[in-house]
């Protein structure tokens, strides 16, 4: 019986053929299948990088990556080296790899990537908005009903979100978003990454709604600030101790307690009660 084989995901480049690793062009020399999300694309990128595709080429994209991958599972059950690659960016990102990527880790296949860049990193990172923690949600849902009830429930989402949205879909995506989140939630709206015509507009969802609906073309990723939730309800025990700190200057306990009440907006009494409980 031969040795099962590998599946490699290949990250292609998002715009710059330069940025393209060396490993990609010796992979896509050196793979038994190569597997592309579109096979023009493949050959003119294959092309641009000097290398000399020798294996076998499979279409692999949306309306045929299910009965797709019954065929390349058979091929990384006899021992091939199958490689994925889509038009930008890594597979499996909103992009067809998931479904043959879960067959072959569920059948003990190799599963392996050739990292390469992301719309989605390259967006975070130019948004100048927090990057520590973030959430990647992808095309929000094409009917009105269903993409408002995906945003009501992102509404209180603290990390800062990256969708990807087509540009005749931007308005409509960025209004429903300033509805849901608020019209002055800080957001970036990256177009046409790492290419030439480049461009990252900054502001709140309602001022880059007005843009969009000017018109705006090429590849689109959105990155939304999270949430930022309320200040919290002041522990009491601070309070208490905010009270006899200010005694200690020399404040009056009487206008201690008032002063310190009013500032954390709760009734005195309930102050006066807690520093004599204490």
């Amino acid at each position: 019986m031969t040795d099962n084989g590998r599946l490699v995901l290949a990250g292609a480049p998002i715009g710059q053929v330069g940025d393209a690793s060396p490993r990609l062009r010796e992979a896509l020399e050196t793979a038994d299948v190569v597997a592309a999300e579109d096979t023009r694309r493949l050959r003119r990128l294959a092309g641009e990088l000097g290398a000399e595709i020798t294996g076998r080429v499979v279409s692999y994209y949306d309306a045929n990556e299910a009965g797709r991958a019954a065929e390349l599972l058979a091929a990384l059950r006899d021992g091939r080296t199958v490689l994925i690659i889509t038009d930008a960016g890594m597979p499996g990102v909103s992009d067809p790899g998931y479904r043959l990527t879960h067959l072959a880790v569920e059948a003990g296949i190799t599963v392996t990537s050739l990292p390469g860049p992301s719309a989605v990193t390259t967006a975070l990172a130019v948004s100048g908005l927090p990057s520590d923690r973030f959430c990647f949600e992808g095309f929000l849902p094409r009917k009105p009903g269903e993409r408002g009830r995906r945003l009501d429930a992102l509404a209180g989402e603290e990390r800062t979100m990256v969708f990807f949205e087509a540009p005749h879909r931007l308005q409509v995506a960025l209004e429903a978003m300033a509805q849901g989140f608020g019209a002055d939630r800080p957001a970036a709206v990256c177009r046409e990454l790492t290419k030439t015509y480049e461009e990252v507009r900054r502001g709140g969802l309602g001022e880059l709604a007005e843009w969009a609906a000017k018109g705006v073309k090429g590849e689109i990723t959105v990155v939304v600030a999270g949430h930022v939730p309320e200040d919290l309800p002041p522990v009491m025990e601070d309070l208490v101790a905010e009270v006899a700190r200010r005694q200690e200057t020399g404040v009056p306990k009487k206008q201690a307690i008032v002063d310190v009440a009013k500032a954390a907006g709760i009734p005195k009494r309930d102050l006066y009660d807690a520093v004599h409980r204490g």
